[in-house]
């Protein structure tokens, strides 16, 4: 019987599976409306109904599946909608406040009534005990134990289902958190308890606070979510140690992933830009910028030499997080973003969205309002009659008829109005990607991009020209590249130690015995996830700032022993990424080293993508048919081959305008464009005119 690798993304809108055969390097793909009542219903029956496909002579649903890994936006989702638990805190006395006061920053400088996010823990669960440790790690005041039992005591009657504790440079001593977390686990066996020495033991006190925080508050909800899928999962009678992905692109056990849900809050687009990496590589692109687009939003990455950069910290949804993730900007634009006009009388799209249930109004759910997929319906760049291969029926007339009300609004005719939304959608994904490229010293010119996610092809060809970009690559199976990703992924794990510490030779001892500490606990993580030395791999590096710089930029460290020659070149690595963030170099600053980072993967058995024999240019075989297609360029319809991505050929070319049509995505190939396809299946499209 074939063994299958099966990968899965759960998102808003629709729930992805992929499946890769792996005797044969078969890829197929399934996808299913998301359930977010329950999303782990909507994953078992894509699972189920995708193994079917393809195994349907198996006893169970899940006996083939040889390794399961799955990208989830349930943390992501609770932290939006603020469906957390109740949640409580203890800290240092005097510290209380720390987590509403914040950086005592408006989210937006220009806006006088921009309002914060809510604070997660209100004021009367915020505990204070007596303890207090200095900035070297003396203890001046031991912890009260009495007052931290009383505080435990009073959380649990207040009816608290999780606790955070941090204290003041707890991640440089940490016993009296340790402590702390006993005596409430004495007190609230039933409690989610999470320190911060454990979860961010790094420096800047409220940014540590507000992760250990969103640990807690999303933690009984993942562990939730966790336990209503493994059994769904058994059910089918899958045997693999199923596996979640974090927010930094690896994957993790779904015990450590109930732990520590702050880590997977990015865990469903993560998976999206480790796909593309790989898929990126064998096409011979590494440099991308990768646009995700799917029914709710959009995310965007940029890769240099193959690889997407690292973020030690970021907010999302307005909450500070100290963990490592990919640094992927994601905006409110996707094929549910509802159209509107504002009270100044513009056309608007996002970031509200109709979601899964009940979608745009072409899904004749009973949603009045028009989102960008009833615009490309009404264009027809979109199938007007079904999606999803046929498994879907769409109804135009519901499309026309909701844009239409907003065109009278306008007025503007029908067709102005669909495409005027289109171009709405397309200024904000640019607008996301000069975040990311232009504002970050990089110019999108020299880039790829590569279109993923269900509406990422559909517009990803105005969205180049928009951006003055010459070639768009779209994979083979770019509606389910999150799920693929999840397939193409090693373990991963990431370690870090705040030490204070001047860029030079005296130096050297302290670098080395930090990162002789980080690998210490990187052994233990190693020998849990029982990862054999052979495939172990580690790499280091070191946050930088001028000394008195509020932020820090990440710079490699060289192969080899810490010596000064090593600290000698983080000083030149971390000169010339400065110069590349912020456009010069303070020659006479003193450099300093903030905080040690180490990277541990644990390389494990991916799909590997195979290639195909050349079949000549000639793409006729492909052609389904025509429609007629509204562009802009010539303020008409104009009658577009459509083209079967199922029958494309490796060599074949043709030219738009034109239609490809697949089960998980539409692509546009715009008038002016040349489309080709690669050995691996990829569709490139280039910009001729």
């Amino acid at each position: 019987m074939a063994r299958w690798r099966v990968g899965v993304d759960s998102g808003g809108t629709f729930t992805d599976v992929c499946l890769f055969d792996e005797e044969e390097g078969r890829v197929e793909v399934w996808k299913v409306s998301s359930t977010p009542d329950d999303p782990s219903r909507g994953i078992a029956q894509g699972v189920e109904e995708g193994m079917r496909r393809v195994a349907p002579d198996a006893a169970e649903p899940g006996a083939p599946v040889s390794y399961f890994g799955h990208g989830t936006t349930v943390a992501t989702n609770a932290l939006i909608q603020h469906r957390g638990v109740r949640t409580g805190l203890v800290t240092t006395d005097g510290f209380r406040d720390l987590l509403e006061i914040g950086r005592q920053k408006r989210p937006d400088l220009y806006d006088m009534q921009a309002d914060k996010p809510p604070t997660l823990v209100p004021r009367d669960l915020r505990r204070q005990v007596p303890e207090r440790v200095r900035h070297d790690g003396r203890i001046d005041l031991p912890l009260d134990e009495a007052a931290m039992r009383e505080a435990a005591r009073a959380l649990k009657e207040a009816g608290v289902k999780a606790v955070a504790v941090s204290f003041l440079y707890g991640f440089i001593r940490p016993e009296h958190e340790r402590r702390a977390v006993e005596i409430l686990r004495e007190e609230m066996p039933d409690a989610f308890i999470s320190a911060g020495h454990e979860i961010a033991p790094e420096f800047r006190e409220f940014e540590r606070l507000s992760t250990v925080v969103l640990n807690a508050y999303l933690g009984p909800v993942m562990r939730s979510y966790i336990e209503r899928l493994t059994p769904r999962l058994r059910a089918l009678g899958m045997t693999a140690t199923p596996h979640l992905t974090q927010s930094n692109g690896g994957v993790i056990g779904f015990q450590t992933a109930a732990e520590m849900p702050v880590r997977a809050v990015l865990s469903g687009p993560s998976t999206g830009v480790v796909g593309a990496q790989a898929i990126g590589t064998l096409a011979g692109f590494e440099d991308l910028i990768t646009f995700d687009m799917g029914g709710t939003s959009t995310d965007v990455a940029l890769l240099n030499g193959g690889q997407c950069k690292l973020a030690s910290e970021a907010t999302v949804h307005g909450y500070p997080i100290k963990a490592p993730m990919l640094d992927i900007h994601t905006v409110g634009a996707g094929g549910g973003s509802i159209a509107f006009i504002d009270s100044g009388g513009l056309l608007k799209v996002g970031p509200r969205s109709c979601g899964a249930d009940p979608g745009p109004a072409c899904y004749g759910r009973g949603n009045p309002e028009p989102a960008t997929t009833d615009a490309n319906v009404v264009l027809q760049t979109l199938n007007p009659e079904y999606l999803l291969g046929g498994r879907m029926a769409v109804r135009q007339d519901l499309a026309r008829q909701a844009i239409g009300r907003l065109a009278e609004r306008l007025g503007l005719g029908l067709m102005e109005t669909a495409q005027g939304i289109i171009s709405v959608v397309t200024a904000n994904m640019a607008r996301a990607i000069r975040v990311i490229s232009v504002q970050r010293g990089h110019d999108p010119r020299d880039y790829t991009l590569m279109a993923f996610g269900g509406a990422g092809p559909l517009h990803a060809a105005r969205l180049a020209l928009e951006l003055d970009m010459k070639r768009v690559l779209v994979p083979r199976n770019p509606g389910i590249l999150c799920a693929m990703g999840l397939l193409l992924t090693d373990l991963r794990a990431d370690f870090a130690a705040t030490k204070l510490l001047p860029a030079t030779a005296a130096s050297v001892a302290e670098v080395a015995s930090g990162f002789d500490g980080l690998a210490a606990r990187a052994g233990e993580w190693f020998a849990h996830e029982e990862i054999a030395p052979g495939d172990r791999h580690l790499t280091r590096t070191a946050d930088m700032r001028y000394a008195g710089q509020n932020y820090e930029l990440p710079v490699a460290l060289p192969a080899g022993p810490v010596t000064a020659e090593t600290i000698a070149a983080l000083a030149l690595g971390f000169a010339e990424a400065h110069r590349q963030r912020y456009g010069f170099v303070a020659e006479d600053e003193p450099v300093q080293l903030v905080t040690l980072r180490l990277e541990a993967t644990g390389r494990v058995r991916k799909a590997v993508l195979r290639s195909h024999p050349e079949a000549g240019p000639d793409a006729s075989a492909a052609i389904t048919g025509e429609r007629e297609v509204w562009f802009p360029e010539a303020g008409a319809f104009v009658r577009t081959p459509i083209y079967a991505r199922d029958a494309l050929r490796p060599g074949n070319r043709f030219t738009g305008p034109a239609i490809v049509e697949q089960m998980d995505t539409t692509t546009v190939v715009l008038p002016g464009m040349q489309a080709h396809v690669d050995p691996y299946l990829n569709l490139i499209l280039e910009v001729t005119a």
